[in-house]
């Protein structure tokens, strides 16, 4: 019986033309795959130790020395030798035996890596136990029998404050309308207005600032003009709704009018313009205090600014918070004692300050991290509890700041590290919970959701670690690192890449359409407004909003009209688990 015809693998030797010229990676490619089809030969099994010490040969080709009448001894041309096999190669360790990356639309880990969720060695993601169970490991708040001095002042001075029923928690969970490609880069804030419950504004990483009315959907408007780098924070005037306070990269503190979005600089950091990145200054944190009537702001050497909202110009000396040259990355302002502050920073640490003793190193405490602090937060309503996120995956909760807080009282286990080209994740309070144990965030690890990889967006109970409600919509496969909540309805904003959208609670919606099918349907057909001729982009006069390398284009599947025309919104997935 004849051997069965095997293919043979080969080395391929390519000439270089010159030492100096370079063959390119794609005719390189060409190359190889028209060798390899000469190359493909029936041969018996027998004549393998032939063909493999053929190959030996071709393999041990070296530089001989040839010689030219009249020039001497001159060396023979460099080979370029090319494997035809096709090995696993990982991309993390470069190991051979295996390989890690996406496989369908779940993420596969180096096993000679740690977890990137937990940072511990001995298990990959999929098989962290702080991804099977959000709380594991985390203690849950304790409940004192006896109570010392510190519950004393916190039952006396902050507990009156706190609302005595309970309403039970509503989550978002369904997409009720979004608008596509709002902003030409991606959103970094988003706020409420004071007044008006249907007006989202937002700011992007170019210094735009959108105003949008998600109740009429298709009413939008964005300024140019207030700053040309990244936003950072957005306050409301507390005497003025239709005024606002704006910090960017481009080191301005500006207070806007909304109707003509014509800026007042409070700061500016770079009067003289661009000399440099040693000598440019950028402003990421504020805050506004109304009963100080005070604007505080943090720029990236680690320094405090402040204005006066009365006179709209800068008061007081500029006072180091922050080890120098560090970042101040978020100031918060508690809303129970109006004397005190927080700042977060890339040093590392988040400390608490009293405005009435301002001074160098004069911080009431400090709350060391191990890493980058993205955010720090007193709680909404007693402004008893902190809640921190970190770069290390970590969200912290301190449930008294008058107790000791060099460590926290809980440690929660989430995804929100992050590589480049993304918005920091920062977990909030909702503003609503009277209990100020639920907190929203959005999460940086994709799940399978019926065969697609989707980023969900977390609501966690803060008081045990547990993961209350995972929310998810089959349109949205980009990340969404920007959330916010509503103050007074039960409403849910977040800004994925360049797009804003609007969830409300899947039962509300159901209640409205048993009522009115026909207000429903309406509603529904405006669902989706897609900006697409924003600042002539439809007639080809900016490209940019189409090539921005540092933000996904997957939210371009939600786009099918070219026109900006409405689109009902297809039906959702969402996963939800009750406490």
């Amino acid at each position: 019986m004849a051997g069965r015809p095997r293919r043979t693998v080969r080395k391929v030797i390519v000439e270089r033309d010159s030492e100096s010229e370079e063959s390119s990676d794609e005719e390189m490619e060409n190359d190889a795959f028209q060798d390899e089809e000469v190359d493909e030969v029936l041969a018996p099994e027998g004549n393998g130790e032939e063909e493999e010490g053929d190959e030996e040969e071709r393999e041990c080709v070296t530089e001989e020395p040839t010689a030219t009448p009249g020039q001497g001894v001159k060396k023979r041309q460099k080979h370029i030798l090319i494997s035809l096999k096709t090995a696993k190669v990982c991309k993390v360790c470069k190991g051979t035996d295996h390989q890690a990356g996406f496989v369908g639309s779940i993420y596969v880990d180096c096993p000679n890596r740690p977890c990137f969720l937990c940072k511990q060695p001995g298990h990959t993601t999929a098989t962290c136990p702080h991804r099977i169970a959000s709380e594991h490991g985390v203690t849950p708040a304790p409940r004192r029998q006896s109570l010392g001095m510190v519950d004393f002042v916190h039952e006396r001075q902050l507990r009156s404050k706190m609302p005595k029923m309970t309403p039970p928690t509503v989550i978002p969970n369904r997409v009720d309308c979004a608008i596509i490609k709002l902003h030409s880069r991606r959103v970094t804030h988003l706020e409420f207005h004071p007044t008006k419950d249907n007006i989202l504004i937002s700011g992007d990483k170019k210094g735009q600032v959108g105003i949008w009315d998600f109740e009429k959907v298709y009413e939008k408007t964005v300024y140019s003009s207030i700053h040309t780098c990244i936003v950072g924070s957005i306050k409301f005037h507390p005497a003025n709704s239709d005024m606002i306070y704006s910090c960017g990269a481009d080191g301005t503190v500006s207070c806007s009018d909304l109707e003509t979005g014509m800026p007042n600089v409070a700061i500016d950091m770079n009067p003289d313009g661009w000399n440099g990145p040693a000598t440019w200054r950028m402003i990421y944190g504020m805050d506004v205090n109304p009963e100080r009537n005070i604007v505080l702001a943090g720029d990236n050497a680690g320094v405090l600014h402040q204005v006066d909202i009365r006179t709209n110009n800068r008061i007081g000396k500029p006072l180091l918070i922050h080890k120098k040259g560090s970042k101040v990355v978020g100031i918060h302002c508690n809303p129970a004692d109006p004397n005190l502050f927080i700042s977060s920073g890339n040093d590392h640490m988040a400390r608490i300050w009293d405005l009435r003793y301002l001074d160098m190193q004069s911080q009431l405490a400090e709350l060391p991290h191990p890493r980058v602090v993205n955010s720090a937060y007193f709680s909404p309503i007693s402004g008893n509890k902190i809640l921190t996120t970190c770069q290390d995956n970590r969200l912290r909760v301190y449930d008294c700041i008058f107790s000791d807080l060099a460590e926290p009282s809980r440690e929660i286990v989430h995804s929100h590290d992050f590589n480049r080209y993304l918005t920091c994740f920062r977990a909030e309070w909702d503003p609503k919970d009277t209990t100020e144990n639920l907190a929203v965030i959005g999460r940086y690890i994709s799940d399978d959701f019926d065969g697609i990889a989707l980023h969900p967006i977390d609501f966690i109970d803060t008081s045990t670690g547990q993961l209350v409600a995972e929310v998810v919509d089959r349109n949205i496969t980009t990340i969404t690192p920007v959330n916010k909540l509503h103050p007074r309805l039960d409403v849910l904003a977040s800004g994925s890449s360049r797009s804003l959208y609007i969830w409300r609670p899947e039962d509300e919606m159901d209640d409205d359409k048993r009522n009115s099918e026909v207000e429903y349907d309406k509603k529904k057909k405006a669902t989706i407004f897609t900006v697409l001729d924003y600042a002539g982009s439809k007639k080809g006069k900016d490209k940019s909003f189409d090539g921005d390398e540092d933000d996904d284009e997957d939210d371009d599947i939600m786009c099918s009209s070219k026109r900006g025309k409405k689109r009902a919104y297809t039906s959702p997935s969402t996963k939800q688990k009750k406490l």
